[in-house]
């Protein structure tokens, strides 16, 4: 059986609890109250207020099942070895999305994480949070462990053919981090980035995926697109401000899903790796944001990963992003 915490009214703003990486995403529901109609005969009196936390624990149920996409203006989880705080923007839905999978295979040395942000709509990033780690992971099994990024590419391109197949719109950037033999695996496609802390000091782990990128603009110029500036912003066919990602079906000849792989070996001096949207990292650089998350989460006893996330994101709000952001950080000293 498989366990899942899931944020009441979203299907994949979830945390698994695996022992088997193809169980099932257990969504939750927020119930709805409404008054019931006055009557001169009945007067009924109205329940009391519910306490609904913020994760909750179900058995069972299937993605199919899962409810409408999430309004939640805040989505916040505290998990085993890691933590993700979610905040909407000016948008009437929030369309970052996020999947953290542990104990893969019953290893708890063994996880995957990842961060989704839409564009278009919520569909995209919907689909890659319940979809690519599994993919991923069924590439992995398939492939000899020193083909790990050829695995992980596929698993990308897998997911953004099924998605494709069920003629839906929108596309999503994704980051992910695959820990799997004391190794860890970072990968992304479009503008979602992931960021190391080496002791206080930042490395970033991926390269976004702009069309401002001489290589990317030079891929899509080859494949007989354009790239041209739209109001202060470098866009593909004058519309999308990401050059890779899952979906974007009308521009799919230019807006690969194939995504760049890093491996490196987990040490001590790895402290912490933050995965975050865009929403973060258009205000915040690589290095503040180790600075302001890592006192937070390594070397005392009260450590306070969420804060940290919390604390990164409300930097950014403060500095004018009207995006959804989206930060998780994990703790790599539990991976060694």
């Amino acid at each position: 059986m498989s366990c899942s915490v899931a944020v009441p009214t979203s299907p994949v703003f979830s945390f698994y609890n695996n022992n088997n990486v193809n169980s099932n995403s257990i969504p939750s529901t927020t119930p709805s109250c409404s008054s019931p109609p006055s009557s001169p005969l009945l007067k009924r009196r109205r329940p009391a207020k519910l306490d609904i936390p913020v994760a909750s624990l179900a058995f069972g149920l299937s993605p199919a099942a899962a409810p409408s996409p999430a309004r939640d203006a805040v989505v916040e989880v505290d998990g085993r070895g890691f933590s993700v705080f979610c905040k909407r923007g000016r948008r009437h839905h929030m369309e970052d999305r996020f999947s953290a999978a542990v104990d893969l295979h019953g290893q708890p040395k063994q996880a995957f994480f990842g961060i989704f942000d839409g564009h278009g709509g919520t569909k995209a990033s919907e689909f890659a949070a319940h979809n690519l780690e599994k993919n991923v992971l069924d590439e992995v099994v398939r492939r000899d462990e020193c083909d790990i990024k050829e695995a992980v590419k596929h698993g990308y391109l897998n997911t953004d053919s099924e998605f494709l197949k069920e003629d839906l719109n929108g596309g999503s950037c994704c980051v992910t981090a695959l820990i799997r033999n004391g190794n860890l695996v970072v990968s992304n496609a479009g503008d979602c980035r992931a960021v190391i802390s080496r002791g206080d000091m930042a490395e970033a782990l991926t390269s976004d995926h702009k069309p401002s990128r001489e290589d990317e603009r030079d891929r899509i110029e080859t494949q007989g697109g354009y790239v041209d500036v739209c109001r202060g912003v470098w866009r593909i066919q004058g519309s999308l401000a990401v050059s890779r990602g899952i979906g974007d079906r009308n521009l799919k000849q230019w807006v690969i899903a194939e995504p760049e792989t890093k491996v490196i070996k987990i040490e001590p001096q790895h402290d912490l790796l933050i995965l975050a949207s865009d929403g973060l990292w258009e205000k915040v650089s690589n290095q503040e944001a180790v600075d302001i998350a890592r006192p937070l989460c390594v070397g005392n006893n009260r450590q306070q990963p969420l804060l940290a996330c919390k604390k990164l994101v409300e930097l950014s709000v403060s500095r004018g992003s009207l995006d959804d952001i989206s930060v998780m950080i994990i703790k790599l000293q539990n991976y060694i």
